[in-house]
Order: C-alpha cells, then structure tokens, then sequence
C-alpha cells in the first residue's frame, strides 16, 4: 500500500505507475480506458442494432466490461514507464534535439504525444493537431518548449506509439514530420 506520509515532488514521485487499488506496479488506465470505449461502443452499436436503444444501453455496459479487461492487454503496448525511458535514451538522436535543453524539457512533450495517441484512437496526429497545440500550455508544466518545438517531440511520441500498436517498428524512422 502506498505510504501516506510520502511527498509527492519531482524527488519521490513514483514512476511505476501504480494500481491506484492494489498498489501493484504497472498499471496502464490509459490503455484500459481505451479497451473500455472501444469495447463499449462495439457492444453498444451491436446491440442496439439488434434491441434498440435499451439494448444499446445495455450493450455498452456489457461492452465497457470487456473492453476494460481487454483494455488492459492494450495497455500493455501503451506502457508509460516503457515510454518515458525509450524517450530519455533515445531523445538526443532525434533531429529535433537541440543540446541546449535537457530532457525535463523534452518530457512533457513526449507524455502529451503519447497519452493524445491512446486518446484519440483512429485519428491522425493532422487531424488533432490544432487540439494537441491548444492543450499544450495545460500540460507542459516545467518545460520551455513553445508548441513549435514541442510539436515535434510529441509527434514523435505519437508516431512511436502508433508503429507499436500497428506492429510496425518506429525505430526505422530517420525524420519527423
């Protein structure tokens, strides 16, 4: 269980994402609220085809279910501790880095890449850009990074995660868009 008395700072804050309940390390909400959705709209569209609304109701209720179990085994692609480290290990070889401007600065930039993607399943980054540059100033805490420069580490995180999800290896990109 986690300590009560522990602080949560930059210095002790827990990057093992942790089951809110069990206090197990691992644990991906992001990935299992995109199971749910999914799940549940699926259910719910099958459903109600066949029941109508009541059964579109009771379709996405049965469908969040096991959209969340089957969310989780989504989310195990969709791992914010995997994430964070490939970024910290691999964000000065992208060609956006500039050597100036360490990776705290880079960070918020490549969560908001990644948690978009798993947001907004099925679109492009194109297409929720304009969203993603007005949610910047919300998210980038610390970081310097105007949306012109943090555009790119955060596509990057997006590309990342949608090659890891398709199968397809982002390692074999050479550029950003």
């Amino acid at each position: 269980m986690p300590d009560p008395n522990r602080r949560n700072d930059a210095s002790t804050e827990d990057h093992a994402n942790r089951d809110p309940i069990t206090g197990e390390p691992g644990a991906h909400p992001v990935g299992t609220g995109i199971g749910t959705a999914a799940g549940g709209a699926a259910a719910g569209a099958l459903a109600g085809s066949a029941a109508g609304p009541v059964g579109t109701v009771v379709g996405t209720v049965a469908g969040g279910i096991v959209g969340g179990l089957a969310g989780h085994s989504i989310a195990e692609s969709i791992d914010p501790t995997v994430e964070g480290a490939y970024w910290r290990d691999n964000y000065q070889s992208r060609p956006y880095y500039d050597k100036g401007t360490p990776y705290e600065h880079y960070e918020p930039a490549y969560r908001h890449g990644w948690e978009s993607r798993a947001r907004h399943t099925g679109k492009t980054f194109d297409e929720i850009e304009p969203q993603l540059k007005s949610d910047w100033e919300s998210v980038k805490s610390h970081s310097r990074l105007t949306w012109d420069r943090a555009k790119l580490a955060t596509r990057d995180a997006w590309d990342r995660l949608e090659n890891t999800v398709s199968g397809r290896h982002a390692d074999n990109r050479s550029s950003v868009h």
